[in-house]
């Protein structure tokens, strides 16, 4: 083929690969205007953001793709891995970055529900920490960080060790790991059926249940202050034990066995060789399964809102952002209460991330 019919080829591969994409956009357009009428059949919704995300997407990537081909090699492989990193990195600025970016500037002024921003300064970080309530979901956040971590890690520790002794041990880590597959909001209804107290009628509550069935009182669980923030306590440390178990356990399982052999010979106890043998060689993984848990505890809010809604000195200051937000229209102390949030988790989350690094 001579060079002229091939640089016409290449021509044409560009202006048609070009096409494509101009298409692929419109439709993209249109999908998301038509996903919004509420008018329109769910089912319908459904096809068509499965059609399009899913079929658009790898004929957007194709299309690209092909049209960074017809450039010459040096070009085509410095630009091709940006052609499979940038829609990832577009939908990360659009959905993360843009609004974490816009919720610190909404954070410094005064914005209420239909108007607009006023008042620069650090007025809604002065009023949070003002607030009594917020002194109360800083405790309480304090309560979850203290207890969630550390009986959820050293139960999944636990039960990591004693089941990898058992003949059933997968089924044993199943039903401990089973709570990992409901959501938070699907535990919280669970638990408020357990917890659940009838001011007249029958108790179905489960716990109610049998203090009336010995002869007892029924009991608001829900309303005894404080000890009602540990009743919800015990619902995430119900959902991450699970998870602490099957990463731990895969650590302890990387324990060499001529290690325990070695203490065992030398006349260590079983309660030592978990202490000073296991422990200090799962120790890696052990920070790294509190640290994670760390950052979903101090985003907690689902549990929260359903159990209690914040009620009876139970609020968290994920819930309080919700409220300040969706529920009395004051964005700026909204956002405030979401950058303390974010300035709390980053630095766990920066050490993390540097121990999966090193890991």
């Amino acid at each position: 083929m001579s060079d002229a019919r091939i640089v016409q080829n290449r021509s044409l591969q560009v202006i048609i690969s070009i096409a494509i994409a101009a298409v692929l956009v419109v439709i993209f357009a249109w999908s998301f205007d038509f996903m919004r009428n509420e008018e329109i059949p769910k089912i319908l919704i459904a096809v068509v953001a499965l059609v399009v995300g899913v079929g658009g997407i790898w004929a957007l990537f194709l299309t690209v793709d092909n049209l960074v081909a017809q450039l010459p090699i040096r070009a085509r492989d410095l630009l091709r891995p940006y052609v499979f990193i940038t829609p990832a990195f577009l939908i990360l600025f659009v959905y993360i970055i843009y609004p974490t970016i816009r919720t610190i500037w909404i954070s410094f002024f005064d914005y209420t529900r239909g108007g607009a921003p006023t008042n620069f300064g650090l007025q809604n970080y002065v009023a949070a920490f003002q607030d009594p309530s917020l002194l109360i979901a800083i405790r309480n956040n304090i309560l979850w960080l203290i207890f969630v971590p550390l009986f959820a890690v050293s139960l999944g520790l636990i039960i990591a060790v004693l089941v990898d002794r058992i003949k059933w041990e997968k089924y044993a880590k199943s039903l401990v790991f089973l709570p990992m597959a409901i959501s938070f909001v699907g535990a919280a209804v669970i638990w408020r059926f357990i917890y659940y107290y009838a001011s007249y009628g029958q108790q179905i509550g489960l716990l109610n249940a049998i203090v009336v069935a010995l002869g007892g009182e029924a009991i608001g669980w829900l309303r005894i202050e404080p000890w009602n923030n540990f009743f919800l306590i015990a619902i995430m440390i119900w959902l991450q034990t699970g998870f602490a178990m099957v990463i731990l356990s895969s650590a302890v399982k990387g324990v060499p066995s001529s290690l325990l052999e070695a203490a065992r010979i030398d006349g260590a106890s079983e309660f030592r060789i978990f202490f000073q043998v296991i422990i200090p060689f799962v120790s890696g993984t052990i920070l790294t399964v509190t640290t994670t848990i760390i950052i979903l505890v101090l985003k907690v809010f689902d549990v929260v809102f359903v159990m209690t809604s914040g009620r009876f000195n139970t609020d968290v200051v994920a819930n309080m952002m919700y409220n300040q937000l969706f529920q009395r229209g004051q964005y700026g102390r909204g956002a405030a209460l979401a950058v303390i949030i974010f300035i709390a988790v980053t630095p766990i989350m920066i050490r993390n991330i540097r121990s999966l690094n090193k890991a």
